[in-house]
């Protein structure tokens, strides 16, 4: 139950997130807004979907069991297709940041930040970041990951093309090779500000950016 609470209102905020992009809004202002509220609202913040062995897997038990009683979940479906069509939202928003630089996404060195599903661990079971690799690789992009708490990938029953892959350096020299920034997972060890100082180009998943001025307005980008 719990797990397939978060699910459905981590949809619900992901699918709030693209509609606001839309309209110009910053989803992390109204949501910071919203909870000034003293009762009746509890706060989600949307990502670049969903990872771990719990939220992305779970709910999906109770849809298999309620098929035996002629039952339909229709909000976890519905909660799962949202939450699973994230990466394909971030990949468009940086495909769209790159563009602001002209620059194609097909030959763009993209470093992702984070291959851990959430911050401050190193599981990376059920991670975005791999299908944001996925779709990266597809669209012609070099890719290449930072994550301190993952030096190296270890295998994985289904990225095993990613084996053995290691982070990279973080300093400037490394760090601003690279045509695009992409936050995936926004570890508390990274310091933001010295990553604005070194890329030009940031799509930001996680709000980690919050609160640093970019030399231009071309800096940052939400996604």
């Amino acid at each position: 139950m719990e797990n397939i609470f978060r699910s459905v209102n981590i949809a619900l905020v992901n699918e709030l997130k693209v509609v606001y992009e839309a309209m110009g809004i910053d989803v992390h202002e109204v949501l910071d807004a919203a909870d000034t509220k003293p009762f009746g609202f509890m706060k989600f913040t949307p990502g670049p979907g969903l990872g771990g062995h719990c939220i992305p897997i779970d709910p999906f038990y109770l849809t298999w069991k309620a098929r035996e009683f002629e039952k339909h979940t229709r909000f976890i479906e519905l909660a799962g297709e949202v939450n699973t069509n994230m990466p394909a939202y971030v990949v468009d928003r940086t495909m769209h940041a790159l563009n602001t630089h002209k620059k194609a996404m097909n030959g763009s060195k993209i470093l992702v930040i984070g291959l851990a599903y959430k911050p401050d661990v190193d599981d990376m079971r059920e991670s975005p970041t791999f299908k944001i690799f996925d779709l990266l690789k597809k669209m012609g992009a070099e890719i290449s990951y930072y994550d301190p708490f993952i030096p190296e990938v270890l295998p994985t029953r289904e990225h095993g093309q990613y084996t053995g892959m290691k982070t990279v350096e973080w300093n400037k020299d490394t760090i601003s090779g690279f045509d695009a920034v992409l936050i995936s997972t926004n570890h508390s060890t990274i310091d933001y500000a010295e990553l604005a100082g070194w890329s030009d180009c940031i799509i930001d998943t996680r709000n980690a950016m919050s609160g640093i001025e970019p030399d231009n307005k071309n800096h940052i980008f939400k996604a």
